[in-house]
């Protein structure tokens, strides 16, 4: 998809409540079409207390974007809105060529980014959980025929097929939801084997392309520079997709895991959130969220509230935050960086190793605060339990004596707890 570069204009409405929330609309939908590698070519937008309930637009401005196609030669309309099923039926006939909405638009993105099984499967599923109700209309040029009876003889030719394609659809939705039924299965595992190791999760959280990879790639270069599992790091909407999960070695066996997930957006479809739900657990089940925010763009308090709703939204709003402002060398008002703000905000430049390290310190202050240091005397014939200490915490003294080895480490409460017949 990425040599084909569509000419497209840009429709949207402004209501009058925020002009300034609408620019920048606005502005985020072209990045939309660029991050699908389209052109766009125009913009046309109308002042409006309401949408046209029939065409979105007045028809005086259908024509005039008519116009306009035909004079900048533009292939594709893309509307700011998602579009009900008769506002995109009316508007194929009256503009006479193919139509996206703001919801359609992010659907196709993410199928072009979807590299795993479970993203293309969360992926097809959302699409065709979008389109079932807009079919109706797609088969106009099929003309109605009379015929015998029967359940479906009497029908037309253009309602036979719009019948046989959402049964069709429906029976492929049906399949997806078993087979990412059975991947949330699979990832269920790995999570609980990871909690069973007691390495705490660390999920990168924020608006689409406020620097999630680029914190995570720093992290890795840091602490794994030999590391071939890089993310992709682009200055594009949604350039990663599918949710990666990386082990960060920083030494004294205080490693994490740092889980990159999906960028959040200003009107997110409803279904993509449901559809990467199994995905977004990541999130839910993590001792500690880096909020990234991109602090050099003028709205990032808009996009803090949009990632905020969102994780509202995932019941992830009680895991413990550390703000991220990210990007604080780009900031038109000079603010200092590396620097802290108490335990939960800090403001840094992904790109600069000192603020990488000034993160990673208070994200190990966040996740190794319920490590205790505990001595034990364990019994020579529980060698599995001395191993689990060696692997899973900070041994800083060992020694054999005549009733068992005597460790000395910095553990998590839970396994203190666990092996608490052995503590001195």
């Amino acid at each position: 998809m990425e040599d084909r570069y569509e000419r497209v204009l840009l429709v949207g409405v402004d209501t009058g409540a925020d002009r300034e929330r609408f620019e920048h609309s606005m502005e985020e939908l072209k990045n939309l079409a660029r991050a699908c590698f389209m052109e766009p070519v125009g913009m046309i937008t109308q002042k409006m207390e309401a949408v046209n309930k029939s065409l979105y637009i007045g028809t005086g401005k259908v024509e005039e974007v008519k116009e306009t196609c035909a004079l900048l030669e533009a292939e594709l309309v893309i509307f700011d809105e998602a579009l009900t099923p008769s506002q995109l039926r009316n508007l194929q006939e009256e503009l006479g060529l193919p139509i996206l909405d703001r919801t359609s638009l992010i659907l196709d993105i993410f199928e072009t980014r979807a590299r795993t099984r479970e993203a293309k499967l969360q992926v097809e599923s959302a699409k065709l959980k979008y389109l079932l109700p807009r079919l109706v209309g797609m088969h106009k040029a099929l003309t109605r025929q009379g015929g015998t009876s029967g359940s479906m003889s009497s029908r037309g030719a253009g309602e036979k097929k719009l019948e046989l394609d959402r049964r069709r659809i429906e029976h492929r939705i049906a399949e997806l939801s078993r087979e990412l039924e059975e991947v949330a299965r699979e990832r269920q595992v790995q999570r609980k084997k990871r909690q069973r190791a007691r390495i705490p999760l660390v999920a990168l959280v924020g608006y689409t392309n406020a620097g999630k990879s680029t914190i995570m790639n720093a992290m890795l270069e840091a602490y794994a520079p030999e590391s071939e599992k890089k993310v992709l790091e682009k200055d594009m909407l949604f350039a990663t997709l599918d949710t990666t999960v990386r082990r960060i070695d920083t030494g004294n066996h205080k490693d994490f895991l740092l889980s990159d997930t999906v960028g959040f957006i200003s009107r997110l479809p409803h279904g993509l959130v449901k559809a990467f739900h199994a995905t977004l657990e990541e999130v839910q089940n993590a001792d500690l969220l880096l909020y990234v925010v991109d602090y050099s763009d003028p709205c990032y308090r808009e996009q803090m509230e949009i990632t905020i709703q969102t994780l509202a939204e995932l019941n992830a709003g009680g895991i413990p935050v550390i703000t991220v402002f990210n990007q604080s060398d780009r900031r038109e008002e000079k603010v200092a960086y590396p620097q802290t703000a108490g335990e939960d905000k800090i403001y840094i430049s992904a790109k600069e190793s000192s603020s990488i390290r000034l993160l990673t310190d208070m994200i190990l202050n966040h996740v190794y605060r319920e490590y205790v240091l505990s001595e034990f005397i364990i019994p020579y014939h529980r060698g599995n339990v001395v191993s689990y200490f060696m692997e899973h915490s900070h041994v800083e003294e060992r020694a054999f004596e005549e009733g068992g080895v005597r460790i000395k480490t910095r553990c998590h409460k839970g396994d203190r707890d666990k092996y608490a017949e052995y503590l001195v």
